[in-house]
């Protein structure tokens, strides 16, 4: 049975940052794989599945499948190319089973940015098409919808969106904007809504954004007169002067808090404070993304409705 793409017209609450939490429990990430180390090495197969249910049990309605790190661009550097199908089947394997031990969540199928994350990807169009078609094939059978997970760039959504609709399932677009009012492509939020196929489109949200950021582009989400929302993140910045990508392949934890990071003021019950002044402005889509804990998503399902 196809997914009512009006799921997110009532208030949701979005699981938080499984990469960033995986590793707070004891994940070592092997090269740049981060959160794909988990599902790289079967010992951690267990974290990955009680982190996800953990989100569930404290209130998350709709969890992210762990595949942010399994593109093919990301093994491929990490000498591990031939492990994609694996990785991809493993990590819809596992939301799955948490959604079966559980009792009415969703799972969401994550696509990530399918080249540098926080910056807009500039190689051919049919290039990045098939990239996401690649990854959506191997995930498909374990999600009720997509999730574009934190996209740069207008021409990423619009060939993630071409990838995915021989699947025919609703999809989730997540944007990122680092700062201001503009993704890192340059271009306005407004361009992708004027540029997209709108078939089986349930959302737009602001991912891994502060919540000072998504503050600042609330009414002009809130304008198109679609469901709206974020996953907000807890660092100091996605946008160091020498770039993410660079510097993340040069550290030496592989944590990005190592060069982002790590709000001490957000709390959960600020971050509460924070989600709580977006769903009374009309957010019906609520997460978190890096660096927001189970305590943290528990703070907002407390909220769901007041």
């Amino acid at each position: 049975m196809k997914m009512d793409k009006n799921f997110f017209k009532e208030v949701r609450i979005l699981d938080g940052g499984m990469g960033q939490e995986l590793l707070s429990r004891g994940l070592k990430s092997k090269g740049t794989l981060w959160s794909a180390s988990a599902l790289l090495d079967k010992n951690y197969h267990q974290l990955v599945l009680d982190t996800h249910l953990d989100f569930i049990n404290v209130g998350a309605e709709v969890i992210v499948t762990t595949t942010f790190s399994t593109k093919r661009i990301r093994l491929r550097e990490n000498n591990i190319e031939e492990k994609f199908e694996y990785l991809n089947i493993k990590a819809g394997e596992i939301a799955q089973k948490a959604k079966t031990l559980s009792n009415g969540i969703l799972v969401a199928g994550g696509l990530p940015p399918q080249n540098f994350v926080y910056q807009a990807d500039l190689r051919d169009s049919q290039e990045i098409h098939d990239n996401f078609y690649d990854q959506a094939k191997l995930i498909d059978p374990y999600v009720d919808f997509f999730y574009l997970d934190v996209l740069s760039s207008v021409n990423e959504i619009r060939q993630a969106i071409r990838a995915i609709k021989i699947f025919n399932k609703p999809y989730l677009i997540g944007a990122h904007v680092s700062e201001g009012t503009r993704l890192p492509s340059s271009e306005k939020i407004s361009d992708i809504i004027h540029k997209i196929d709108h078939d089986n489109l349930m959302g737009l949200m602001l991912s891994c954004v502060s919540p000072e950021n998504f503050e600042l582009n609330l009414e002009e989400l809130k304008s198109f007169g679609l469901p709206f929302g974020f996953k907000l993140n807890g660092f100091k910045l996605t946008n160091p002067k020498t770039g993410y990508n660079n510097i993340y392949s040069k550290s030496i934890s592989k944590n990005p808090t190592e060069f982002l990071g790590k709000r001490k003021d957000l709390t959960p019950k600020k971050f509460a404070d924070f989600v709580k002044k977006f769903k009374s402005s009309g957010a019906t889509i609520l997460g978190g993304c890096c660096e927001t804990s189970i305590n943290h998503i528990n703070e907002i399902f407390k909220l769901k409705n007041r």
